[in-house]
């Protein structure tokens, strides 16, 4: 529920789900997550007000969060892992194909990042993941695909490893929080032992997967930003402020008067109208 800009980061997910075509999402949730459900319920109260205050534009706003698309929730009763999450799901997907996609990885792109994988997944009907390189030393960080072979931006994957060093890590190819799954994932994962740092790990169901399926890998197109760290949050908020027109022209003069005062001092910027000599308010 972290805003970036205007909006809790789980939107942009559940937006960018409904813009590839998905109609019905499920969403995981655990203890004390309750805002999340609130945020796309339809708000009877706020909705009267804006009415009766003749806010009508911020009426339609608040309207288009709750007919997004049907939303259910899943509670996870203790953080065991993504794939223990995944498995918690398991009775309302059924068996059809399915995507997955992490709350903290925000992807930015057209089309969006899952519809570029759908399109894959229509030819090959393979597990998909969406990736991107990374730096060498952050690879640690996340889930690290090996490459079998690679053409066109998509890569036949012999392996997959949750959170290798970077000497162990057999690329820089890392998995950004998108997948699109079969129901077979779940037998996997139903018989899975824990993995790094104690928990069911979707990278370890992945590799049995792969070596029993087959799986690929698309090298994701747009920007993505990581909001379950600092600076990916700032960089976000920043970035996709930038892209808002109504914003920009306000964001873009303040970001330059910024840099410009940390120049004109030194190393510290100016902040809430200081001076140059760094003395009262202007």
């Amino acid at each position: 529920m972290l805003p970036i800009v205007d909006k809790p980061a789980i939107q942009y997910i559940v937006e960018e789900a409904v813009r590839s075509g998905i109609e019905s999402i499920i969403i995981v949730t655990g203890r004390n997550k309750k805002s999340i459900e609130d945020h796309f319920d339809k708000s009877v109260e706020l909705e009267q007000t804006l009415l009766d205050k003749g806010k009508l534009d911020l009426l339609r706003g608040v309207q288009a969060v709750s007919e997004l698309a049907t939303i259910h929730y899943i509670r996870q009763k203790e953080p065991l892992g993504l794939g223990h999450a995944i498995l918690c799901a398991e009775q309302f997907i059924g068996n059809e194909p399915f995507a997955v996609l992490l709350g903290d990885d925000i992807m930015v792109s057209e089309p969006p990042a899952l519809s570029q994988m759908m399109k894959l997944y229509e030819r090959a009907e393979k597990t998909i993941v969406g990736v991107q390189q990374v730096p060498r030393q952050d690879v640690s960080k996340y889930g690290i695909i090996a490459s079998g072979g690679s053409d066109s931006g998509v890569h036949v994957v012999s392996g997959l490893v949750e959170k290798p060093s970077p000497q162990a890590a057999p690329s820089d190819n890392a998995i950004m929080g998108r997948y699109i799954l079969p129901p077979s994932i779940f037998s996997v994962l139903a018989k899975l032992e824990r993995g790094a740092g104690g928990e069911y790990q979707l990278t370890d169901a992945l590799h049995e997967l792969c070596r029993s399926e087959g799986l690929l890998a698309l090298d994701l197109q747009g920007k993505r930003y990581d909001i379950g760290d600092k600076f990916g949050y700032i960089q976000a908020t920043l970035e996709i402020g930038l892209q808002r027109e109504e914003l920009r022209p306000q964001l873009l003069p303040y970001l330059h008067k910024l840099l410009s005062s940390i120049d004109n001092a030194g190393a510290e910027p100016l902040l809430w109208g200081q001076s140059a000599s760094g003395s009262g308010r202007s």
